[in-house]
């Protein structure tokens, strides 16, 4: 049985009465894997509640009990935040396969591109402290609204894209792979979000193809998301300086 861990930030933890990219992806994994043949594991389980501004809520859309809610993801939490967290995560509650969406709030509140590359190398060594055999699948930075007005932003977000992927080669390893998602080919902001950052329905069903696509390519795990367009892995293109 596969162990399965979602970590990111808002756009993964989602908030009071969604469904979430992580409930879309459960939904394909049980399709393509079967019930008994992986498992969601995680120290939290809570969505954001707007109006309280803290994690305590569990309205998701469909409340069936056989979605497992489990999680490392925080609304307004990066890299910077997850690095120091993820080695005791992972001796908590062991996971094979790491999916992760981080990055976004770091570069616009945290760390510029470099910063936060540094904590995406300290974080996968945190997570292979744990388990020197953990599978990690990572997407870039999707630009969010923001970077349409802000070009400083924006140039930073490339930076640390072109950066990400230089840490995925340069730490790739055969023991404990690591691999580079695409962006969904037709993710638009304007279209699968609902404001500008974080998705909507269709939004999710693409996040969750991204991740799903790349494992069934490169590692043979489950198959394409039939629900979302199939971005291929993304080839490697690393920064010349």
């Amino acid at each position: 049985m596969l162990r399965f861990m979602f970590v990111g930030d808002s756009m993964t933890i989602g908030s009071a009465g969604e469904h979430t990219w992580r409930y879309r992806m459960w939904q394909h994994l049980r399709d393509t894997l079967g019930d008994e043949g992986f498992a969601v594991v995680g120290p939290r389980s809570a969505l954001f509640d707007k109006t309280a501004g803290e994690p305590l809520s569990h309205d998701y859309a469909d409340a069936s009990p056989d979605f497992p809610r489990h999680h490392l993801a925080g609304w307004g939490e990066g890299w910077l935040h997850m690095a120091p967290q993820i080695s005791g995560a992972l001796t908590r509650d062991p996971a094979d396969v790491l999916l992760i969406s981080l990055g976004l709030i770091d570069l616009g509140f945290y760390t510029n591109a470099e910063q936060t590359a540094r904590n995406v190398r300290s974080f996968v060594a945190g997570a292979r402290t744990a388990n020197p055999r953990i599978r990690m699948v990572l997407l870039p930075v999707i630009p969010n609204v923001r970077a349409e007005s802000d070009a400083p932003f924006a140039a930073e977000v490339t930076r640390f894209n072109e950066l990400l992927a230089k840490a995925v080669a340069d730490l790739d390893t055969g023991a404990s792979p690591l691999l580079l998602a695409s962006r969904p080919a037709s993710y638009d902001i304007h279209a699968d979000t609902y404001d500008g950052t974080h998705p909507n329905a269709s939004g999710e069903h693409k996040l969750a193809g991204a991740f799903a696509t790349a494992m069934a390519q490169a590692w043979g795990i489950g198959g394409p998301c039939a629900a979302a367009d199939a971005p291929r892995a993304e080839a490697l293109t690393l920064p010349t300086g």
